[in-house]
């Protein structure tokens, strides 16, 4: 790197840092550190959730993930913009009128203590081991760049963020995470325009499409239908669909975006533009990863992307060995270049034949390069023990530093970091919030001040990010960061969604059931992936299922709570009544209760919705049910406004 990438990545860095922390200043209260005082406008709430999504993974990894097994990926995205539509019409306006701090209080109203701490012990769980890939990313990078340790970087890039995150909470992370998302959307921008222009003289761009399609790089759709195959068009739909439900609609990190937006208006439209943009700028990352499979193509790519374990290979006792692995590649390199510029050729004379012809002779000619490939991997395997084996996390940042123009490196660079510091600074804010407001306060603290949670709150941000910076250390062992972030989540995704979906619409459910299937949802999750080769997708559906079946099946030997004052206060709920103050059961709250129409909305709304839903189910397009959904919630809204069963009162612990 040259002192103009190092000036406008260290100033890109200082920018968000600084503003972050002066944004955030007046921030007080408990609702303003966890929530920003709830008064985010629509396209901030939007802008940080696509930044709490998008880590510097996204931007490191998924061009790799691109570039050894093509675009196939973005079908894991299909089934999001479903989700966000089924969540801004259920669980967006539930959270706001219940005026929550993270989604697992809910449970407690609905279920019971247990269930809403088993839920968010297992969030915390998830996204405490998540954080840590999202510091190793960057760290990865930095090692890189100074020739450091592993361990130095991430504890440099995990400190630089808790730094803000801890002095700022929700304000800072949502303030910084809108500038992080210009950066890194302008930078990606310019990067695939650079790589355009760095292309070989004479290859435009439908040639450098003609040459990675040929070699298999452009496969975006897999209609097959196949539970051991990751991604295809089944597995993204479906399984997608379950883990994007859980990921926007159960995970406190996505959760508390959405509740920082002023109003329910705000946030829905906030996850509506993410299900907008989300799909086509997955495509467009993944692209930038097709287009530098082409370009090298047309020029000798390294033999190992990793530098550093490249270096020790050579340097190691089979030095030898690996000097003549790099001629081999060479020599290979050199003959896929050649048939590439005969694919390039044979594509602009408009002869089928001689294309097809083409396309076979570079096929075999990339054949012998992935050979040597293969042969290398295994002698870097047996030099390196440490080694993972796979450079792929390596691919672009490598691409980056040794072609794009001066200024250019720095600022895709910048948009990596600005990407990792988002992602992480909105998990550090989530699990803060998580440990303050469903284990402290609920257990060890339920009259403590505001003034005493948000020092606590503070603390904790740094012992989570301790603890992510611990794990960050073991993240090199679980190859491709873009697919290990996604696997983790999958072991916990879909048992979280099964227990907010019996709470929201099996009300005969009662605590004990909705405990034990999430126990059975889990134990089922891991005894699959552990003994079968289905795809990770599938495991949020299954988990989610066993989940409510389980719940349905143990729900009759269960059954209710049978003290006299708790099952009088059910009864006047099931009527739509308030519970009186006597018989209203202590869940060991702060002092105080908000009450809402829990089991009598959801049994109202729906029937008001059934009709509406019934039509967006068949709607031929997802804008036609955006907008079909829209006119459900209207429906409820009047329905709310005129009936007196769903402006009826029940208990629910305070969250204040």
């Amino acid at each position: 790197m040259r002192a103009l990438d190092w000036v406008v990545l260290g100033a890109s860095l200082l920018f968000i840092v600084v503003y972050g922390v002066m944004r955030s200043r007046r921030q007080k209260g408990l609702e303003g550190y966890l929530l920003a005082g709830r008064t985010q406008a629509w396209w901030t709430v939007a802008l940080s959730i696509m930044a709490t999504q998008a880590s510097a993974i996204t931007f490191l990894s998924t061009p790799g993930q691109a570039y050894a097994d093509g675009m196939r990926f973005v079908q894991f995205y299909f089934g999001l913009p479903l989700a966000m539509v089924i969540l801004c019409v259920t669980v967006v306006p539930l959270f706001h009128r219940l005026k929550v701090y993270t989604a697992y209080e809910y449970l407690e109203g609905r279920f019971d203590p247990k269930t809403r701490t088993l839920t968010a012990f297992l969030f915390l769980a998830q996204r405490g081991l998540a954080c840590g890939l999202t510091i190793y990313a960057p760290a990865l990078i930095l090692s890189v760049l100074l020739g450091w340790s592993i361990q130095v970087t991430t504890v440099a890039i995990g400190g630089l963020v808790v730094v803000y995150t801890t002095s700022g909470g929700a304000k800072a992370v949502n303030e910084t995470q809108t500038q992080q998302m210009v950066i890194i959307l302008l930078a990606m921008g310019v990067a695939l325009v650079a790589l355009f222009r760095v292309l070989p003289e004479g290859v435009g761009f439908g040639d450098a499409v003609l040459v990675s399609g040929a070699l298999g790089r452009m496969n975006a759709v897999d209609t097959t239908f196949d539970l051991s195959n990751r991604y295809n068009l089944w597995s993204g739909l479906i399984g997608g669909a379950f883990l994007s439900l859980s990921y926007f609609g159960t995970d406190q990190s996505q959760v508390q975006r959405y509740l920082t937006g002023r109003s329910v208006a705000q946030s829905r439209l906030g996850l509506l533009v993410n299900g907008l943009v989300k799909v086509p700028m997955q495509f467009a990352i993944l692209f930038v990863g097709a287009m530098v499979f082409a370009f090298y193509q047309f020029v000798a790519p390294p033999l190992w992307f990793n530098p550093v374990e490249a270096r020790k290979a050579a340097e190691g006792p089979r030095g030898a060995e690996m000097a003549q692995l790099e001629a081999a590649h060479a020599k290979a390199s050199e003959a896929s270049r050649t048939e590439a510029l005969k694919l390039v050729a044979a594509g602009k004379s408009g002869d089928e034949s001689a294309l097809a012809a083409a396309k076979t002779s570079l096929r075999a000619a990339h054949a012998k390069s992935e050979e040597v490939k293969a042969r290398a991997t295994s002698l870097i395997k047996e030099t390196l023990p440490k080694s993972e084996g796979k450079d792929t996390n390596y691919v672009f940042l490598r691409f980056v530093l040794d072609v794009l123009p001066t200024g250019v490196v720095g600022l895709v660079l910048a948009a990596i970091f600005a990407a990792s510091m988002s992602s992480t600074s909105a998990e550090l804010n989530a699990l803060s919030t998580t440990s303050v407001v469903d284990v402290y306060r609920r257990y060890f603290g339920k009259d403590a001040p505001d003034e005493k949670l948000v020092k606590i709150s503070k603390w904790l941000t740094v012992g989570w990010g301790l603890f992510a910076i611990v794990f960050a250390q073991y993240a090199s062992r679980l190859g491709t960061l873009v697919e290990a972030v996604n696997i983790l989540g999958s072991f916990f995704y879909g048992t979280i969604l099964g227990v907010f979906l019996t709470a929201f619409y099996l009300p005969r459910v009662k605590g004990g059931a909705a405990f034990w299937g999430a126990l059975a949802g889990e134990a089922a999750v891991v005894a699959v992936w552990a003994l079968t080769d289905v795809s990770f997708l599938w495991l949020n559906a299954l988990g989610c299922i066993v989940v409510v079946l389980v719940a349905l099946a143990v729900s009759p030997f269960t059954g209710p709570r049978t003290d006299e004052a708790t099952a009088r206060a059910d009864r006047r709920r099931d009527r739509g009544r308030a519970p009186r103050a006597e018989d209203r059961p202590d869940h060991g709250a702060a002092a105080g209760t908000k009450t809402r129409a829990f089991r009598p909305a959801l049994r109202s709304t729906g029937r008001v919705r059934g009709s509406y839903f019934a039509f967006a189910f068949h709607s031929p397009t997802v804008f036609s049910k955006a907008v079909t959904f829209g006119l459900a919630g209207s429906a409820l809204a009047r329905a709310r406004a005129s009936s007196p069963v769903l402006t009826a009162s029940a208990t629910f612990p305070s969250s204040a």
